[in-house]
């Protein structure tokens, strides 16, 4: 069954969680063949029941001790723009879909997203754009990150921040 999984890390993102529960959302995943959605909502108010998303299979919890199995299950991630949830979903060679909040103040979110969908390792949109990404976006343009390189993610976070 292919699967969609969507993380917002220990934070909470009831925008991002909400619009991939609306019926828009719903179906353009099932037009592109997904049949199971699997939300991980951390602290968010919003936990939706399991028949609350029309056209897809719903789970949903708020936090594991892993999230690695999830990941590894998913034919796409779709997160926020956490550096360890991107990076634990790179690193399992899984096509990513950042969705940023772009309700952040000094949102070094973006700038992070923006670096790495520049070197073609993720789409990024915003809730707003959810909807139309999840029809128009197109997987095959993605490289695989390469992990195992602390040093040059140090560099390329140190670049996507600012800070070189």
């Amino acid at each position: 069954m292919k699967t969609v999984f969507v993380t917002v890390g220990t934070t909470s993102f009831d925008e991002l969680i909400t619009n991939m529960t609306s019926s828009e959302a719903a179906q353009a995943l099932k037009a592109r063949g997904y049949e199971r959605l699997v939300l991980q909502v951390g602290r968010g108010s919003v936990l939706p029941a399991a028949d609350s998303c029309p056209h897809i299979s719903l789970e949903a919890f708020r936090f594991k001790d892993s999230i690695a199995e999830d990941i590894e299950q998913a034919d796409l991630v779709i997160s926020h723009a956490g550096a360890g949830s991107c990076l634990e979903a790179l690193g399992a060679g899984k096509p990513l879909l950042v969705v940023v909040n772009d309700k952040l103040m000094n949102n070094h979110q973006l700038e992070l997203a923006r670096q790495l969908h520049a070197d073609s390792h993720l789409l990024y949109c915003t809730c707003r754009t959810l909807t139309e990404t999840l029809t128009t976006m197109d997987l095959s343009v993605l490289q695989p990150f390469l992990p195992g390189q602390p040093k040059n993610f140090a560099n390329f976070l140190d670049k996507a921040l600012g800070i070189q």
